[in-house]
């Protein structure tokens, strides 16, 4: 079971944890964790059912065709290419359960769907030994693998295909596997089950890859309850959310593709998610240039831009020719005096949800049930926190940090710390010039 976390109003909380509050002041070894990693469900024919698998972005263009089935460049792989430009490990899953394997008298495809009919299996014999059989794999007749056995039962399983032990080897120009087969619909069930299996891990973006709106709310529930709840402190990117909340970002235009056809309108939403795992703490996306190959549509006037931007839409537009983003917010809308407007902004929240991982990561490891909790334990751990602040300062983060504001108490139990914070500072990068030029 994961220790507990989220935020906390009074201090009744049960399981061992981290509850950490961020608020806004009312207007009248410690090291920073890395950054890049996303979750992702994808719509594929090839590849584990019903299991998180994580790849690297080396993994993917190294090894794209063993683990998804088709090339780097293979139209198919256009979501993977989309989000692998910024983030660094995306947390992917298989949507949907009940595809079905390809097979032939001599080997079945190691994963269900439609890719394994684009397997063969050749037989021919040894030039260089008699009574020995070369027995290769080949997909989209390249081949993939080759052994060198005198009877099948010596065959080992190869990243496409296990053969059956008791197959009958004979010379054979190629056997085709057939039969193989995608999920016939992908339903709102199958995003609930990749929203139950990537639970258990941690990333910084949620890529909700759909336009249907009930499926997009799910997505958006999910995110509010793992943050408040949880404590697990995720953006969720989604197309066009019904949704006022600082852990949702919505996205709004529409996108084609120009060699490519039956491209989803909203297949930005990977580019998006990808770009929010990817970018640093210390950054924002505020007029960053998309540098994917989808075709966005940015047809939109400057009102439209500038409603858009009081509605919380996460927006693209036209530069001098170049796509790039408009301002890097989300769709929170509904202010009060505990969570003003410095929370619309993607990078205070970036800062907010490094130092409540951090810190998590830190008294979930390092203090939770070894450290008493006496003056000298909660001593060590304000110096820890301390630290991480002091980190983000470096990176200009935060500014004008004072250790004085941090403090650790005894909570109203035995067990329990409380920590405060008063008055950090997060920095945001500029996005508006006013200029007054005096001429005599």
């Amino acid at each position: 079971m994961a220790l507990g976390g989220g935020t906390w109003l009074t201090q009744n909380k049960v399981l061992p944890g981290t509850y950490v509050n961020f608020t806004s002041v009312a207007k009248a070894s410690a090291t920073l964790s890395n950054r890049g990693y996303a979750a992702a469900p994808f719509a594929l024919s090839w590849g584990p059912e019903g299991e998180v698998f994580a790849v690297t972005s080396g993994d993917f263009q190294k090894n794209s065709k063993v683990i998804f089935g088709y090339a780097y460049d293979h139209p198919k792989m256009l979501p993977l290419r989309e989000i692998f430009l910024h983030a660094t490990t995306v947390y992917c899953y298989r949507l949907g359960t009940g595809a079905v394997k390809a097979a032939c008298a001599l080997a079945t495809a190691k994963h269900p769907g439609v890719r394994g009919n684009d397997l063969t299996i050749k037989v021919a014999a040894n030039v260089d030994n008699d009574g020995m059989l070369d027995v290769s794999t080949y997909l989209d007749g390249i081949c993939v693998d080759t052994q060198t056995v005198s009877k099948a039962a010596d065959l080992v399983a190869n990243d496409f295909v296990a053969f059956k032990s008791d197959a009958a080897l004979e010379a054979t120009a190629g056997t085709p596997l057939t039969g193989g087969s995608d999920v016939a619909e992908i339903t709102g069930d199958a995003h609930q089950a990749f929203l139950d299996a990537v639970e258990a891990y941690a990333f910084n973006t949620l890529c909700c890859p759909v336009a249907d709106a009930t499926t997009v709310q799910l997505y958006a529930a999910y995110t509010k309850r793992l943050r408040d709840e949880l404590g697990a402190k995720f953006q969720l990117v989604a197309w066009q959310p019904n949704a006022d909340y600082e852990g949702v970002i919505g996205v709004w235009n529409t996108s084609t593709h120009a060699a490519i056809a039956g491209v989803e309108e909203h297949a930005i939403v990977y580019w998006a998610a990808g770009a929010h795992a990817g970018v640093a703490v210390n950054k924002s996306l505020t007029n960053s240039k998309y540098d994917g190959e989808l075709i966005v549509d940015t047809d939109y006037t400057q009102v439209e831009l500038e409603a858009a931007i009081k509605a919380g839409k996460f927006m693209f537009h036209n530069v001098n020719g170049v796509t790039r983003v408009l301002d890097d917010i989300n769709t929170l809308l509904t202010l009060s005096d505990t969570k003003g407007a410095v929370f619309q902004s993607n990078q205070t929240m970036r800062v907010c949800d490094q130092i409540a991982n951090d810190v998590a990561v830190l008294f979930n490891t390092r203090y939770v049930g070894t450290v008493p909790n006496d003056a000298s334990g909660r001593s060590s751990l304000w110096n820890d926190i301390v630290k991480l602040i002091q980190e983000l300062e470096k990176i200009r983060a935060v500014e004008d940090f004072d250790e004085n504001t941090v403090t650790c108490t005894q909570g109203d139990t035995k067990k329990a710390v409380v920590c405060n914070m008063d008055g950090l500072n997060i920095v945001n990068a500029m996005g508006q010039l006013y200029m007054s030029v005096i001429i005599q």
